[in-house]
């Protein structure tokens, strides 16, 4: 006589459970430490098909192409374009990056002689004199040299791996766009999740949680992509303006610097200012610590543009987490994984944010909900596309009728 099967799986005990979550949790520790130098370029794999994404879905319902016809395309434009911006302007901005590096770091050891040079002048402003013979410049300047070596030795050490690692570069890159194509390719056979979690009397707060992270990711790579990018072209179009030297250099540092508040503006003003008052003539006739001045002033201006009139108009309060926390995130995510924990440090911070309240939401027996739902899965983009073009309008009218 055959032994008969339960009906049912038998329930796990107490210790089972804590002994199987311990396991899993070494077992993914473990799996994260020894293969973490490709968890970089996996999360930007992610990030790249999450952001062509709604690009696939729009191409495969205007087309009518399938859905992996419409993937292969737009990854074949991805390519080309990419090529085309390391063929066109990689090896250009590598080189007016590296010669912006040169640049600075021969200046900073000028810096003590500057500031006895600057100790001896007496400055007028009209009926007004005065002498920083009574400030220690010297001192001072010597501290910031102290601490701006370190930051320029590493920085040179990325350009120059930037520079001799291009094969490896392009490798990587590759690899990302491979896992991306693939991933996005069978995106349309998955039911909306790539992993899917189902606990029961969970449903609700499961997908809350779910709805709530996709408005974090989803304003966070869309928005702050758009205000690096304007950030960019800004700074460009106003170093171009005030003629200063390494513009484009100057330009993608203060892009960059938006993803580390404080520090990362704070070093992109003290590097234009000593171009600008290192480079020696300009064509406003200005003495060189003016024109210094003159660009700091014009940049601080720009950044504040961008801090409370674009950023919140663009990704609004969905990160809603504060700047010196995502600087100390951006700090310890660099030190783990490097430049992409720089990156990623802001919506990371946001996601441990939503997750610990709703724990202690829980622990206390609150409500962890208590906004109301919202059907939208992301922040919009609130940018005033119709109002700029309104005003744009009336400003070119009176233009013509003056």
């Amino acid at each position: 006589m055959s032994e008969q099967l339960p009906a049912s799986s038998p329930r796990w005990s107490p210790m089972t459970k804590t002994v199987v979550g311990l396991t899993l949790i070494g077992v993914v520790a473990a799996l994260l430490v020894q293969f973490r130098a490709i968890i970089g370029p996996l999360i930007l794999a992610f990030i790249l098909t999450y952001l062509l994404y709604p690009v696939a879905n729009f191409m495969s319902k205007v087309t009518r192409l399938s859905w992996r016809a419409s993937v292969s395309l737009i990854f074949l434009v991805v390519i080309v374009l990419y090529l085309g911006l390391i063929t066109a302007a990689g090896v250009t901005i590598i080189q007016q990056l590296q010669s912006l590096y040169t640049f600075v770091n021969q200046r900073v050891t000028d810096l003590p002689t500057l500031a006895k040079t600057l100790s001896t002048q007496v400055y007028q402003f009209g009926p007004f004199q005065f002498s920083l013979a009574q400030f220690d410049l010297e001192s001072l300047f010597r501290q910031l040299l102290a601490t701006l070596q370190p930051l320029l030795g590493r920085m040179g050490t990325l350009l120059s791996g930037l520079a001799t690692g291009v094969a490896v570069t392009l490798g990587w890159s590759f690899f990302v766009l491979i896992i991306s194509y693939f991933i996005l390719a069978d995106a349309n056979r998955l039911s909306g999740q790539v992993v899917s979690i189902d606990i029961p009397g969970y449903e609700y707060d499961i997908r809350r949680l779910n709805l709530e992270l996709r408005k974090i990711w989803n304003a966070y790579l869309r928005g702050q992509l758009i205000i690096i990018l304007l950030v960019i072209l800004a700074y460009s179009i106003l170093m171009f303006i005030l003629g200063i030297r390494f513009a484009v250099g100057i330009a993608i540092l203060a892009g960059l610097a938006r993803f580390v508040p404080y520090v990362g503006p704070l070093t992109t003003a003290i590097i234009t200012f000593l171009v600008a008052l290192f480079q020696g003539e300009n064509y406003f006739g200005l003495q060189p610590y003016q024109y210094a001045i003159l660009t700091v002033a014009a940049a601080f201006i720009l950044d504040q543009i961008f801090d409370n009139v674009v950023s919140p108009r663009i990704l609004g309060d969905a990160l809603g987490v504060h700047p010196a926390a995502v600087l100390i995130a951006a700090i310890i995510a660099a030190s783990l994984i490097g430049v992409i924990g720089l990156v990623l440090a802001a919506p990371v911070l946001a996601s441990l944010r939503l997750l610990i309240r709703y724990l202690i939401r829980k622990l206390f027996d609150l409500n962890p909900w208590p906004e109301p739902e919202t059907r939208e899965a992301t922040y919009p983009l609130r940018i005033p596309w119709r109002r700029w073009k309104h005003r744009l309008r009336i400003w070119v009218t009176r233009l013509r009728r003056s």
